[in-house]
């Protein structure tokens, strides 16, 4: 497996190869780098950066390097131990902190960690940012030991803010906890024996949910399915909301940024409809743009052009998506990946808050949530994948399939998009895996697959 470094931070499988996995050593190279960047960048003297991870095995030891190894560069380190990301970004700016570093690979395997990268305002360093961090660290233009050594950063531990940050969602205008009592749910929730265990049930209660029916929410970090919260993964919750006679279920990845739902009848709502239903609830009550990235669904335009509201789409990757938000002053925003951007708590993809606007707006509905979910246009996603090899040409293939169809619509901003009548294909290289993902959307699910197939015998014919 090969180190990846990226906008979405430094991740690798956990292990000893150097430049192949990420090891102890990248570890204390990469804290190293972006502590020296954040001490170039601010020149303050004194800097605090807040750190928290997520349960898997393997957090503890990463966190404790990164502790360790920021400390030896003067700089204080706030550590939320286990935590969320979201969590960890509201944190940075409540603390008034130089930084973040969220432990997390997010939805890979339990074998896999990472380092994910905030500034001050709890948001992901930007590309060209990232790039100068990485530059630091395979110069080696930095040095761990303090010239000093009675100069040390101060280490705190501080628990206290996954409580802080369901105080925050609790007095959001727009969640209404009176009508979310008053509809008596029973929800059932899966949270990946990750530090969702920890969270949704704490705001599930103070949300004063009737009955909430537990999956997977010791956060051992021996994550009981594959964490990715896609519907193949999720039959165990699916099975357990008919049988308890749940209203519906909530699931969410290791790190809590992306949330699933599943409806009373174990059907999934669709991760790429999270978005859709929230941004139709925020519309609802205030006028304003929606962003999304160009691998969501075409529903998000439908809905917001419905409201009189306009719609913008964004490069893959929360960073992006937070810079078109900005530029368009959007009050809502996110990824078909079931993240939502809510601007008035944070700038980050946030499960916690989704959830909380999810269920105020089907409180209010008072319907089903498979007869909410049966509002919404219907469009059809495929999401595929391609593993790559060592030596293919992924920038020659994408130029190869944009030169084939160029006689569609074709946007680049982001590897390849190509919008036909009602549908549309968009590939491009991971940045979080070495693969080319290809995601389709149509009209009806027999359409999705046949353009799929033909995108993919496509790619496949030009590797």
């Amino acid at each position: 497996m090969t180190l990846i470094k990226s906008i979405s931070g430094i991740r690798g499988t956990i292990g000893d190869r150097i430049g192949e996995d990420l090891t102890p050593t990248d570890i204390k190279r990469f804290s190293a780098a972006f502590g020296t960047w954040i001490n170039n960048k601010s020149k303050s003297g004194k800097y605090k950066i807040v750190i928290g991870r997520d349960a898997r095995t393997s957090g503890e030891k990463v966190s404790s390097m990164v502790s360790d190894t920021l400390r030896k560069l003067n700089i204080d380190v706030v550590d939320l131990g286990l935590s969320t990301t979201p969590t960890v970004e509201i944190a940075v700016t409540g603390l008034n902190a130089n930084a973040g570093i969220i432990i997390t690979a997010s939805h890979n395997p339990e074998q896999w960690n990472a380092l994910k990268l905030l500034n001050e305002k709890g948001e992901f360093i930007s590309a060209d940012e990232g790039a100068e961090v990485i530059d630091i660290a395979e110069k080696g233009s930095f040095e761990i030991e303090n010239k000093n050594k009675n100069e040390i950063g101060n280490y705190i531990a501080d628990e206290t803010w996954i409580k802080k940050h369901i105080d925050k969602i609790l007095i959001l205008p727009l969640v209404d906890i009176n009508a979310i009592e008053k509809a008596e749910f029973r929800i059932v929730i899966d949270c990946i024996n990750s530090t969702g265990g920890i969270a949704l049930p704490l705001l599930l209660k103070a949300l004063k949910v009737k009955e909430i029916i537990e999956l997977n929410c010791e956060p051992t970090g021996k994550f009981a399915h594959n964490p990715e919260p896609l519907p193949e993964h999720l039959t165990e919750i699916s099975k357990v909301v008919k049988e308890k006679n749940a209203n519906l279920g909530f699931v969410v990845d290791p790190d809590v940024d992306r949330l699933a739902i599943v409806c009373e009848d174990g059907s999934m709502f669709g991760e790429e409809y999270t978005l859709v239903a929230v941004a139709d609830y925020i519309l609802k009550n205030k006028k304003g743009n929606t962003v999304s990235n160009l691998s969501s669904t075409m529903a998000l335009k439908e809905i917001t052009e419905n409201h009189g509201c306009g719609y913008f789409s964004s490069a893959v990757g929360e960073v992006n998506v937070v810079d078109v938000m900005k530029k368009n002053n959007s009050i809502i925003g996110g990824e078909g990946n079931g993240g939502i951007i809510y601007p008035e708590l944070h700038y980050g993809r946030d499960a916690l808050v989704g959830i909380a606007l999810f269920l105020t707006h089907l409180a209010k509905e008072n319907v089903s949530c498979k007869t909410l979910r049966n509002k919404y246009p219907d469009y059809f996603i495929s999401k595929n994948k391609i593993e790559l090899t060592p030596g293919i040409d992924v920038d020659k293939i994408l130029r190869e399939v944009q030169k084939k169809y160029k006689t569609q619509k074709i946007t680049t901003i982001d590897g390849v998009k190509i919008e036909f009548e009602k549908e549309w294909v968009h590939l491009r290289k991971s940045n979080t895996e070495p693969i080319i993902r290809i995601y389709c959307e149509s009209f009806t699910a027999l359409k999705v697959k046949q353009l799929a197939i033909k995108i993919i015998d496509a790619v496949k014919e030009m590797i």
